[in-house]
């Protein structure tokens, strides 16, 4: 049997985001698949995995609702998610402010220019001044970004309105700013915050760094591993050891070049993920944080 993972998204008005949540719930329960979908009043999120059929079924069906949709296929299957997840949320990207994002039946208004792969390197080639900016998590982006990306210090995307709103990044507000995330969906919606906030030439990645890297592979613009939300933590798009891969991870404990996240093994107390290479898991199941506690806590009279 063949498995794979279908990834997407589409922005369009829902009159009724519960009975949608309903029908993709059914849809999935009844082809086999697992996975996370995301619904509200501005469309649906989703990432789902199992047997091939049964995504090119789901496709076609999801297709039926929302025209235009288009998904991404990438290697994995419903081994790589734990359960189904489908729900009903305020925003489809959690970034504390649904009144803020306006949505009509093309997409998003007032979003960025979407870029392809080709033309974000035309243009980048074109305009020596542009700044990659990323719209993920700082974790993500430990063990890939853009070269010379502006990574926000943010834990989640709560975090993104109050760092543009902070000033840090007014500098960037007169030039050409490329945003990037993993599928695309988060620069939907963070290109058209930067927007509203000033920021005056705002370009997004059509189909996000998934789509440059399937273009690219390591000869582009893009560094190291790409992290994502399943099982997996993290896919390459070319073979580490080719000459042009560009290693960016290393273990916190010994600083040996690793891409592989764990969760901390101090649950529920720490749910950090954090960067480990085998050796040092096996030695030490617990983040830098907890490690640094943990010996504090057992550290004799003698030694303190």
């Amino acid at each position: 049997m063949t498995s794979k993972i279908l990834l997407y998204y589409k922005f369009q008005p829902i009159a009724d985001p519960d009975a949608v949540r309903l029908w993709q719930r059914d849809l999935c329960e009844g082809l086999g698949l697992t996975g996370r979908i995301i619904v509200s009043k501005d469309g649906i999120n989703g990432t789902v995995g199992g047997d091939i059929r049964a995504c090119k079924t789901y496709a076609k069906k999801t297709k039926e609702y929302f025209k235009g949709i288009e998904f991404k296929w990438s290697e994995g299957g419903a081994e790589d998610f734990p359960k189904l997840s489908v729900k009903a949320r305020e925003e489809i990207v959690s970034f504390g402010a649904p009144g803020e994002l306006k949505v009509d039946e093309n997409g998003v208004v007032g979003g960025g220019t979407h870029l392809t792969p080709q033309q974000v390197n035309e243009f980048v080639e074109a305009n020596p001044d542009v700044v990659f900016f990323d719209g993920r998590n700082a974790r993500e982006a430990e063990i890939g970004r853009f070269k010379n990306a502006v990574v926000p210090d943010v834990e989640t995307t709560h975090d993104f309105i109050k760092e543009l709103d902070s000033g840090k990044y007014d500098w960037m507000k007169d030039k050409p700013v490329i945003s990037y995330c993993t599928g695309g969906i988060r620069c939907e919606v963070l290109s058209s915050m930067m927007k509203n906030r000033g920021f005056e030439e705002v370009y997004q990645i059509d189909g996000g760094i998934v789509r440059y890297g399937e273009a690219y592979g390591n000869s582009g613009l893009w560094e190291g591993s790409l992290y994502v939300f399943d099982d997996r933590m993290h896919t390459e798009f070319g073979a580490p050891d080719d000459p042009d891969y560009v290693q960016l991870g290393h273990c916190v404990h010994c600083s040996e070049p690793t891409n592989q996240f764990y969760n901390c093994a101090n649950e529920p107390e720490c749910r950090q993920q954090y960067l480990s290479c085998e050796a040092c898991r096996e030695k030490n199941p617990y983040c830098a944080t907890c490690t640094a506690e943990h010996k504090a806590a057992t550290a004799s009279p003698t030694s303190r």
